[in-house]
């Protein structure tokens, strides 16, 4: 009798255990959706303005980001930082915002600086810096072509006074990646700077 006691219980706190992992799971599983869907948007609105800074629709660009600053902040109120953060869609949709934004620093003549509008990780950070040299590479190749040979000499002084600070660090894993593109864009960035000489002196 004791035995079938101790059985009926376990079996009564197995399903209440179970149901709460199921209900838990479930709730997850349904911010999950919604962060990918709402982290795909950011994502794709951030590489849109990384295209129109291309363009220097600079004005365009400054409200794009405000957009996405506030659906960020909403998204955060919604879930709270910390759990956005263990979804790998969001952490692609923040570095590409930080790429955005910084591109927009450089653009618009502002300094590269943390942003004060929403919350951010140093992944990110260092993840758009790293990704920024490939857009200032763009930049100087666009610019050499149409003869404006100081805007390519800015361009890689910018690109080399970054990439002094990113070597101090002892990068691993998927940041040591980031890090290893960006010397790549720097080389890239110094045949642009050389090309440009030769040409200037022929």
């Amino acid at each position: 009798m004791y035995n079938e006691i101790i059985k009926t219980t376990l079996l009564m706190a197995s399903k209440s255990f179970i149901k709460k992992l199921k209900t838990d799971y479930q709730k997850r599983e349904s911010e999950r959706r919604q962060i990918i869907s709402a982290s795909n948007e950011i994502l794709h609105d951030a590489k849109q303005a990384i295209f129109a800074l291309h363009r220097n629709e600079i004005k365009t660009v400054a409200k794009k980001l405000q957009g996405l600053e506030q659906w960020l902040k909403n998204l955060e109120k919604t879930f709270k930082f910390q759990r956005l953060t263990e979804e790998d869609s969001f952490n692609a949709a923040l570095e590409e915002y930080a790429e955005a934004k910084l591109f927009f620093q450089v653009m618009n003549g502002e300094h590269i600086q943390a942003f004060k509008q929403v919350s951010m990780t140093t992944k990110a950070y260092i993840g758009g810096l790293s990704d920024l040299t490939g857009e200032l590479v763009r930049v100087a190749t666009n610019r050499a072509a149409q003869g404006r040979f100081d805007d390519v000499a800015l361009m890689q002084a910018i690109t080399t006074d970054l990439m002094a600070e990113l070597v101090t660090f002892d990068f691993r894993g998927y940041l040591r990646t980031k890090y290893d593109q960006a010397k790549n864009n720097l080389r890239k960035m110094e045949q642009i700077s050389y090309d440009v000489a030769i040409r200037r002196h022929n």
